[in-house]
């Protein structure tokens, strides 16, 4: 591991926990050059997971395009990073368990979105105008009823 500090590649582990209710293991290491300590964090890697688009193509999932789209629904909201995570985990967790190898990109919209409503309103209405491709303030006028309505 590289050490942020002085670039050394030589390293020990002082500490390991599991973290995220397993999803990832957290090592804390000390440079042996420098002595400086810092911390990583190991995730399972779902391979091969693809995700097929509106228009038939495919693309590899990728779990940071996931966590952009999220912290981007979520900027200047009163919503922690810790919380925008827990979201991306279930969200992640959720389309490994329920696909093997390809996954709807509907799917992983409706269920951004699902997650979204829950946590803020705001932050579901973002993510819903860029999904559902608004085109006119009454797009978001309808979304709102909608959300309304369903409470």
């Amino acid at each position: 591991m590289l050490c942020p500090k002085c670039r050394s590649l030589d390293d020990k582990v002082i500490d390991s926990r599991a973290s995220r209710e397993g999803a990832t293991i957290r090592r804390r290491r000390e440079c042996l050059s420098c002595g400086h300590r810092f911390t990583t964090y190991e995730e399972i890697e779902h391979e091969g997971l693809m995700v097929v688009k509106r228009d038939g193509r495919r693309e590899e999932f990728s779990r940071e395009k996931l966590f952009h789209g999220l912290k981007k629904a979520c900027q200047k909201r009163p919503i922690s990073p810790q919380a925008i995570e827990a979201v991306l985990d279930r969200i992640v967790n959720d389309l490994t368990n329920k696909y093997e190898s390809e996954v709807p990109g509907t799917a992983i919209g409706e269920r951004v979105m699902a997650e979204l409503r829950e946590l803020d309103e705001v932050a579901y209405v973002r993510f819903a105008s860029v999904y559902r491709r608004f085109q006119e303030a009454t797009d978001f006028v309808q979304e709102i009823k909608k959300m309304e309505a369903d409470k």
